[in-house]
C-alpha cells in the first residue's frame, strides 16, 4: 500500500479527490500526513477528517532550506513513498526536490508545457489560455524537477474552451478535470506503471 504525503496551501479538493479516491479503493494507498505553510488551510481539516496526520509548518521568518529540511523530517518520519502537491504555492528546492527525486508529483490547471512556469498559478493560467484564443485547455499532472512546471508530464487531460468562457468557468472545469486525474496518476505509481521518461499519457474529457 503506497503511503502518501500531500503538500496543500489552500482549501484541499485535489486532496479531497486523493482521499476519496483512497476511501474507495480506487487508490491502493493511504494519505498519512497532509502539511500545509498555511495554519487554517482547508487541506488541514479535511486530512483530519480522514485521519491522516494535519501539519501546519510555517515558512515566515525561515529560509527556505530551513522550512524545507522540517518538511522533510515529518514526510520521513512518516514514512512517505509518494510527495502530491495539491495547490502547494511555494516552489522547492534543489535540496528538497533531489532528496525527493522522481517520488514528487505536482498537479497543474494547464496542458503543459504550455502555460507554466513562474506566475501561472491561479486565475492566472485561465487567464492566458483565454487570452491565447484556444479552442482547449486541461490539467497536467508532472514530475516535480528544479524547473518550474518543467518536469516530465505523466499525463493531461483535456476540456473544452467554450465561448464566453470567463477565468472562473474555465477554472471550474478545469477543477473537475483536476480531480478525475489526480488519483488515476497516483494509482498509476502505485501499480508502477509510470515512471519518469515514459511516454505522456493523453486523456479526453471524462
Amino acid at each position: 500500500m503506497l503511503r502518501i504525503g500531500v503538500l496543500a496551501s489552500g482549501g484541499g479538493t485535489d486532496l479531497q479527490a486523493v482521499l476519496d479516491a483512497c476511501e474507495s479503493g480506487q487508490i491502493d494507498g493511504r494519505v498519512v500526513i497532509v502539511i500545509s505553510n498555511v495554519g487554517d488551510a482547508g487541506a488541514l481539516k479535511r486530512a483530519k477528517e480522514f485521519d491522516a496526520r494535519a501539519v501546519f509548518i510555517d515558512h515566515r521568518g525561515k529560509s527556505r532550506g530551513t522550512h524545507e529540511r522540517e518538511i522533510a523530517a515529518e514526510l520521513d518520519s512518516a514514512d512517505v513513498g509518494l510527495v502530491v502537491l495539491a495547490g502547494y504555492i511555494r516552489m522547492l528546492g534543489y535540496d528538497f526536490i533531489n532528496k525527493y527525486k522522481n517520488k514528487i508529483i505536482n498537479i497543474h490547471p494547464a496542458l503543459l508545457p504550455k502555460f507554466g512556469g513562474k506566475g501561472m498559478h491561479g486565475l492566472n493560467v485561465h487567464r492566458a489560455v483565454l487570452a491565447s484564443g484556444d479552442r482547449e485547455s486541461g490539467c497536467s499532472v508532472h514530475y516535480v524537477t528544479e524547473e518550474v512546471d518543467g518536469g516530465p508530464v505523466i499525463a493531461r487531460m483535456r476540456v473544452p474552451v467554450d465561448p464566453g468562457d470567463t477565468p472562473e468557468s474555465l477554472q471550474a472545469r478545469v477543477l473537475n478535470a483536476e480531480h478525475l486525474l489526480l488519483p488515476m496518476v497516483v494509482q498509476w505509481i502505485a501499480e508502477g506503471k509510470v515512471y519518469p521518461g515514459g511516454e505522456t499519457i493523453e486523456l479526453p474529457w471524462m
